[in-house]
């Protein structure tokens, strides 16, 4: 099994630290795993111009992106890990999402098969300094319903409240525990 992690974060803790820890456990599973710090990538957003629906079946545009768009396509899981930043995901995750659009087929809107992936299992993880674990509850399904679109069919979530920068590398051992449980459960 291949599986791709993104981090989303710049400054690679919290996050960081629960994608980590799924990552590691699917690894002494047996899992190939790779992982990409988005930060450190340069790259530009979807640029809205169609080529991905006017012939090219993949982005055109040519960055540091392109290596891991092409990972995620060839992974049979993917683990998306965010702060929240502002209300949402951070812009660092949001770019890599938009290009996404390469993974649709032209017909996307009609079609009942619409994107150019084959089935993938998804993890998303999202931390937030806020305990209220009311405030942003709208992140995950939100993103959750495009990514099904993209060929994300199996999603999970592991989510931890009240870690931010005051409580860097506070993240309950619950949660920690819930990432190794999701990766025995992907991985078998």
């Amino acid at each position: 099994m291949k599986i791709v992690t993104l981090l989303g974060s710049p400054r690679l803790k919290n996050s960081a630290t629960i994608a980590n820890r799924f990552t590691e456990t699917a690894a002494a599973l047996g899992a190939e795993t790779r992982t990409f710090e988005l930060n450190r990538l340069t790259y530009r957003g979807c640029q809205g111009c169609y080529a991905c629906k006017k012939g090219d079946e993949q982005c055109v545009l040519t960055d540091d992106l392109t290596e891991v768009l092409a990972a995620v396509q060839e992974a049979d899981a993917v683990v998306l890990a965010s702060p929240v930043y502002y209300g949402d995901v951070t812009a660092q995750l949001k770019g890599f999402i938009d290009r996404c659009y390469s993974y649709l087929k032209p017909d996307y809107l009609t079609n009942p098969q619409p994107s150019r992936l084959s089935p993938k299992k998804l993890v998303f993880v999202q931390t937030q300094g806020n305990p209220d674990e009311s405030l942003f509850a709208d992140i995950f399904p939100r993103y959750d319903g495009f990514l099904k679109w993209m060929g994300f069919t199996d999603s999970r979530l592991i989510r931890a409240c009240g870690v931010g920068p005051v409580t860097v590398d506070a993240v309950p051992e619950q949660v920690l525990k819930q990432a190794e449980d999701a990766a025995r459960a992907i991985v078998g």
